[in-house]
């Protein structure tokens, strides 16, 4: 009998807490969005996400990293919502998945940076493929100290690395013995204490901890600012996306069309991104306006170096 009566209590004490967690939530029940997949995305997604909580007390938004493949693996199988990602969607991946459909929703650019200590100050797209593929081994060789050149590169599953390697590595093999590191963070810890050290990062990634370099062009040398990738004058700028299979709807489409508002915009700026539309009205963007402005313009903003 004793047995029994804190069965029922156990049973009570559940639906108390189950009570209180919808009269907290104004009776309705909480909605469960997962996002998964760049660690570049990470951050907007993240800070959009605090913010949609924030204002929605029904809606727990759940994020984790792994990477761009990983981001759009999980979308394709079903166990993620929406997947992060900082390349486009690869046409194995289209195989696979036939109804994956990509949102740009931020623009980037990737940081060349080495170690403080370090006197070299620009490399050209040549330069920084050369060192990446094994022809250049020592700083002395591109006017710096001697030192050996330690080449730091994100992991297989990344997006950064993809985009890196189709448009900086013209898809050559990269050094053997390059050292993998499965996120942005990651390559900044390892490049501010690595004195011979060379890495790329997303913009939103860089502090005072390393040296970018700037990458030199026909006109001069240009710095990953958001001015010089906004006006296409940095080689190195890419779309950041979400992934959704299919037509989104519901509380997937409600976040995304909250990040492509213009106080989703706003954060992506705060986060140091670039929006991926500036309208002089402040135009409340959506998924439809986005659409239809990518259908009418003639250019491509996805950048691709030549």
């Amino acid at each position: 009998m004793q047995g029994k009566s804190k069965v029922i209590l156990t049973v009570v004490a559940a639906v108390i807490i189950l009570m209180c967690a919808r009269a907290f939530s104004g009776g309705e029940e909480i909605q469960i969005l997962s996002v998964s997949g760049s660690t570049t995305v990470l951050p907007i997604i993240q800070k959009a996400a605090d913010y949609y909580m924030d204002n929605h007390s029904t809606v727990d938004i759940l994020i984790s990293g792994g990477g761009s493949s990983v981001g759009i693996q999980s979308v394709g199988e079903g166990t993620a919502d929406i997947g992060m990602a900082s390349r486009d969607i690869k046409d194995s991946e289209r195989d696979a998945y036939p109804t994956l459909k990509p949102i740009a929703v931020a623009k980037d650019g990737i940081a060349i940076v080495i170690h403080p200590s370090n006197v070299v100050t620009s490399l050209s797209v040549e330069e920084i493929r050369k060192i990446y593929e094994g022809t250049y081994t020592n700083w002395s060789q591109l006017g710096g100290s001697t030192a050996d050149i330690v080449v730091i590169g994100r992991d297989s599953a990344s997006g950064t690395r993809e985009f890196f390697w189709q448009h900086v590595m013209k898809k050559k093999e990269f050094v053997t013995t390059l050292l993998e590191k499965n996120s942005n963070g990651a390559i900044k810890q390892t490049v501010a204490q690595t004195p011979g050290a060379i890495g790329y990062i997303g913009l939103s990634y860089i502090d005072d901890t390393i040296k970018i370099v700037k990458v030199k062009v026909d006109t001069g040398e240009v710095e990953p600012t958001v001015e010089a990738i906004q006006n296409g004058s940095y080689p190195l700028s890419r779309e950041l996306y979400l992934i959704v299979a299919g037509e989104p709807e519901g509380l997937v489409k409600e976040f995304i069309d909250f990040v492509l508002s213009s106080e989703g915009q706003k954060l992506v700026e705060e986060e140091g991104f670039i929006p991926i539309y500036t309208t002089m009205t402040g135009e409340t963007l959506s998924l439809e306006i986005v659409e239809r402005k990518r259908a009418d313009t003639a250019e491509n903003i996805f950048r691709v170096l030549k």
